[in-house]
């Protein structure tokens, strides 16, 4: 019998130490804020990339091999230079073909005018009819036809021929090329793209319910990689929206004292003023780091009497440190600042 006392006692001592050593799950006070409106809702905060005001992507207007690429992405061209040799062998024959058919059709045409010539003395001298007169003159006709005919073909093999050294259409830098020496060039087969340094635009997709307010703020800024903050020298709204995504393309150009930049190179587009101002008081947000999400799932832990519930929420994009909400939330309700926390059992309200 003593020895099952002390057994007990034993355990009594295990448990009063593990509970000792375990945190008291009420102990956990998380902090909360409230949902409303907040005065960062005045700024519309929103990703954009930059990309060149103009860009040229060069094609293959004729089939051939590529002979020659003498170019690579990153160099800088000059107006004219050549970038591109295509295999012209084929077009240099259809040319040539083009010249011989010019020398037969002038030749022709020379014959048809010596006869017209000879029947019209046998004419005057009565040995011809009228008859047999308008017919060799509609033969000189043909064959001046065929002359004009015969150099159009030329003209055209020319060109076509010219196409078999592509050149820069302007000032440029190679932002990439497509294809290497060897490769088959089919019409209509982009060889590289260009585009004109010095002139950028941060490109934004403004959600569609976004659109209106967006283009009336009265302040705009792009906030470029290296902390910079610009004006755009203009803005453009585009006129559509993208079907699937909902958003509205906003083209903002950037002046040309934006230097050290790239194209593709992401940055941040500020707006606020006018009516994005006049909007904020409508508008429910939340902080940043209150937002938990996992996976498909975003949510937000709700205070209530009896501690924390997980909530899913609709959120729109950021406004400054805030976060607005769309959908999950009313106003006054309080949310717990630290989501991780509030997940813990037991965790309650400060």
């Amino acid at each position: 019998m003593s020895v099952i006392r002390h057994v007990f006692v034993v355990l009594a001592l295990l448990a009063t130490q593990a509970g000792a050593a375990m945190p008291d799950p009420a102990g956990i006070r998380v902090a909360t804020v409230p949902v409303g409106q907040s005065g960062a809702g005045s700024v519309f905060d929103i990703d954009g990339v930059l990309e060149p005001q103009r860009q040229a992507t060069v094609t293959a207007q004729v089939g051939g091999s590529v002979l020659a690429l003498r170019v690579k992405a990153g160099d800088t061209v000059r107006r004219g230079q050549a970038l591109v040799r295509l295999d012209d062998r084929e077009m240099r024959a259809n040319t040539a073909r083009s010249d011989a058919a010019v020398v037969q059709a002038q030749s022709a045409l020379r014959d048809a005018q010596q006869v017209l010539e000879r029947n019209r003395e046998l004419r005057k001298s009565g040995f011809l009819s009228a008859a047999a007169l308008d017919s060799i003159e509609n033969q000189v006709k043909s064959a001046q036809a065929a002359v004009t005919q015969a150099q159009a073909a030329r003209t055209q093999a020319a060109v076509t021929q010219g196409f078999a050294d592509l050149v820069a259409p302007f000032d440029a830098v190679v932002l990439a090329t497509h294809v290497e020496a060897g490769d088959l060039a089919l019409p209509g087969r982009a060889l590289l793209t260009l585009y004109q340094p010095g002139l950028l635009r941060a490109v934004a997709y403004v959600p569609a319910s976004r659109v209106a307010e967006t283009a009336a703020s009265t302040d705009v800024v792009v906030v470029l990689p290296d902390g910079r903050s610009v004006a755009p020298t203009a803005r453009e709204m585009q006129p559509t929206a993208d079907p699937v995504s909902q958003t509205v393309e906003w083209r903002l150009p950037l002046p040309a004292s934006a230097t050290g930049l790239r194209p593709g190179q992401m940055v941040r587009v500020r707006a606020s003023g006018g009516a994005a101002q006049a909007d904020a008081a409508a508008r429910l947000t939340v902080p940043r780091e209150a937002i938990l999400r996992r996976g498909e799932l975003t949510a937000v832990y709700v205070a209530t009497d009896k501690g924390f519930i997980l909530r899913a929420v609709r959120v729109g994009p950021a406004l400054d440190q805030q976060v607005e909400v769309l959908a999950g939330l009313r106003s006054g309700e309080r949310i717990a600042r630290d989501p991780v926390r509030a997940g813990l059992p037991g965790a309650i309200a400060e």
